[in-house]
């Protein structure tokens, strides 16, 4: 089953630091969105408080059309696995730790969390902190995925990872989802190895909501330019350049903004490639810029 997610006119402070201010969320349910936001932009705010850990300081937040905090009917339908990749204490036993969140989850489905445990290589009798830090992140994968979850959520659920392992991640998160359609958020900073499995948008930014889009609706708000690097300097001039790359005398520009069919018609009669831009240089652009 899949579940919405709503909030409205949400606030979280710590004392007088205000981490989230006025997110109205319409999310609705069997989608994968991408969360994104620089350090400190209230990702990992918003997901505990979707999840329920935290109260919000004003305004509500409903998953399935209730409220989440103090809710076990929803809670129980939500998974959040934090960065920290903390399911249990470091003294745990990983057997120990599934056996929990078979009796937590009701949608736990034990062969598949076994099949992950060797998909992942991770030993059953370990404890927790015996584990690597890319190990722990895995694990908390693996009781992510298997708890199937109506909202499952992962925060920056890669950490220490290789790139293996984070491939195996994005294939199972993608394949179980096809299999068994539900509502994923998924935080990360690695936004073009993580962006191909979105398909909407999320981007907070000092604690506010700057983009709720389409994947492929975001991406379109920009180009690349690619030619002779004095070809591309006179077409892009007086256009917001993101960012420009040059080998030889070949140079690509990526531009904010969309080209009307003149501009397209006048690249490819100059001999320009004309393609699509990186979401990391529009998140950079939307975002402030490099810092």
């Amino acid at each position: 089953m899949t579940l919405a997610i709503q909030t409205s006119a949400l606030q979280v402070r710590y004392g007088d630091t205000v981490a989230l201010h006025d997110i109205d969320l319409d999310l609705p349910g069997g989608k994968i969105y991408g969360l994104l936001g620089r350090n400190g932009a209230g990702k990992t705010s918003l997901l505990a408080t979707l999840a329920g850990f935290r109260k919000p300081s004003t305004g509500t937040v409903r998953v399935g059309g209730q409220p989440v905090f103090e809710n076990a009917r929803v809670t129980t339908r939500v998974c959040l696995i934090r960065e920290d990749g903390g399911v249990g204490d470091t003294t745990d036993n990983l057997g120990d730790v599934l056996s929990m969140a078979r009796m937590l989850r009701p949608g736990w489905d034990e062969k598949y969390a076994a099949e992950l445990m060797d998909r992942f290589a991770l030993p059953r009798k370990k404890t927790i902190g015996a584990l690597s830090r890319g190990q722990r992140s895995a694990f908390g994968v693996v009781v992510g995925l298997a708890s199937r979850a109506d909202v499952t959520m992962f925060d920056e659920a890669h950490l220490g990872m290789d790139a293996p392992t984070r491939q195996l991640f994005l294939d199972e998160l993608l394949r179980d989802y096809v299999a068994r359609p539900r509502t994923f958020v998924v935080s990360t900073h690695l936004i073009e190895e993580q962006s191909p499995v979105f398909e909407q948008v999320l981007i907070l930014h000092d604690g506010a909501l700057l983009v709720h889009e389409e994947l492929d609706e975001l991406r379109g708000r920009g180009v690349s330019v690619t030619g002779p690097a004095h070809v591309v300097d006179d077409f892009v001039f007086g256009l917001t350049v993101l960012g420009q790359e040059q080998l030889g005398p070949t140079k690509r520009a990526m531009v904010y903004g969309t080209l009307g069919e003149d501009s397209l018609r006048a690249a490819r009669a100059h001999g320009l490639e004309i393609g699509p831009v990186a979401l990391q240089d529009l998140f950079i652009h939307l975002t402030g810029g490099v810092r």
